[in-house]
């Protein structure tokens, strides 16, 4: 049980991703497989692309989009709300309450062209 809550720490300590903070010991860069494990999501495929028929979607996940911007895109209970939608149900997007930066970035591109359609 030690080992499993040193190793844990030592993870923690690899990289802080809070809302507060975002820093990588390692080489500087944040491992994106070790938070989508961290924090239950999956990522976005090419049948959740197909079955949203979200145009956004099919574009940020396009190869040309995913090259140039190196993006990691995941999610939580997506598929919930695909089915949600087709079933005619009632769903809503919470993103949190603002941007973590000073400005605005690409990241908050999907939401924002999500909830327009």
């Amino acid at each position: 049980m030690e080992n499993d809550e040193r190793e844990e720490q030592k993870e923690e300590e690899d990289q802080i991703v809070n809302p507060w903070k975002v820093e990588a010991k390692e080489g500087g860069k944040i491992d994106y497989d070790k938070l989508i494990d961290k924090f239950g999501c999956q990522r976005i495929d090419e049948s959740l692309i197909v079955a949203s028929n979200v145009s956004p979607l099919a574009f940020l996940m396009s190869s040309f989009a995913a090259a140039s911007f190196s993006l990691t895109v995941n999610h939580r209970d997506f598929n919930d709300i695909l089915d949600a939608y087709e079933r005619g149900g009632n769903f809503y997007l919470y993103t949190g309450r603002g941007p973590s930066s000073d400005g605005l970035h690409v990241d908050h591109l999907l939401p924002f062209m999500f909830t327009k359609y």
